[in-house]
């Protein structure tokens, strides 16, 4: 997959508005500059815009498909940035406890009540970015991860983490965007993008840059150091196992042992 990226070959002129301006802002968060405060007022409304209605609630569903290849009857599950957990229309099985990790105490509450609500036993954990998870070492059999892996920098400790709290043989399950690739940022290009500097005074070169620090291939480059790969999917195209031309790669990893 990492043999040939298009990003590779384009000039800084255009690399910037397609992934953000990485070699001038960086990956690490500022978090006193105005954008970055800005943002923190103006992301839930943002993503409510641009990836719960429309393209975006296709492209979203598209990898929560993931969790039809997977039974959870009996299993500890823990999501990490679970949102509103939309996957939950594609479950088999229904887990013994479902635990919710996220930064946002909202996000969980909200999570929460749609647990509550289908009668699954739940609990939620209010983290921060730059602590481990308060969980206990292989405290549970599957990590729920939609999303969230191409937020979490540096990425390694993170993943650390995930495989900390498995057990061995346990599953990490989810999906993340093909950061990086063509058709995602030129997607954003046209329709985020746009939004962003419509309703708001953010620069959409910083804020890509610290809120989609990694790439797809260096996050799939990471997860195959540490897990053992057990599927790869690539959407909408399939056939076209490469980032580029994709939208959203769907994972299954297990932890060895």
């Amino acid at each position: 997959m990492r043999n040939f990226v298009v990003r590779d070959w384009l000039p800084l002129a255009l690399r910037a508005p397609l992934w953000g301006a990485r070699e001038r802002w960086g990956l690490s968060i500022c978090k006193d500059d105005p954008c970055w405060k800005e943002w923190q007022s103006t992301y839930l409304e943002f993503y409510a815009a641009n990836q719960r209605t429309g393209i975006g609630t296709k492209v979203n569903d598209a990898g929560y498909r993931v969790m039809s290849q997977i039974d959870l009857s009996a299993m500890r599950v823990l999501e990490i940035g679970p949102g509103d957990i939309r996957h939950v229309a594609f479950w088999q099985g229904r887990p013994r406890e479902y635990v919710l990790a996220d930064i946002q105490a909202a996000m969980l509450h909200k999570a929460r009540q749609k647990l509550e609500s289908a009668g699954i036993p739940s609990r939620s954990l209010l983290v921060r970015r730059d602590e481990p998870l308060p969980l206990q070492d292989m405290a549970v059999d599957i990590v729920i991860s939609f999303y969230s892996l191409e937020h979490l920098y540096p990425l390694r400790p993170h993943v650390h983490e995930i495989c900390r709290v498995l057990r061995p043989g346990g599953l990490l399950i989810g999906a993340i965007p093909t950061e990086g690739g063509l058709a995602w940022g030129a997607g954003r290009f046209l329709t985020s993008r746009r939004w962003l500097k419509k309703h708001s005074t953010i620069d959409p070169d910083k804020i890509i840059c610290w809120e989609h620090p990694n790439f797809a291939d260096q996050i799939l480059t990471e997860l195959d150091l540490q897990f053992e790969r057990q599927f790869i999917g690539h959407w909408p195209f399939p056939w076209m196992p490469l980032l580029d031309p994709n939208l959203i790669i769907r994972l299954i990893y297990r932890k060895r042992g």
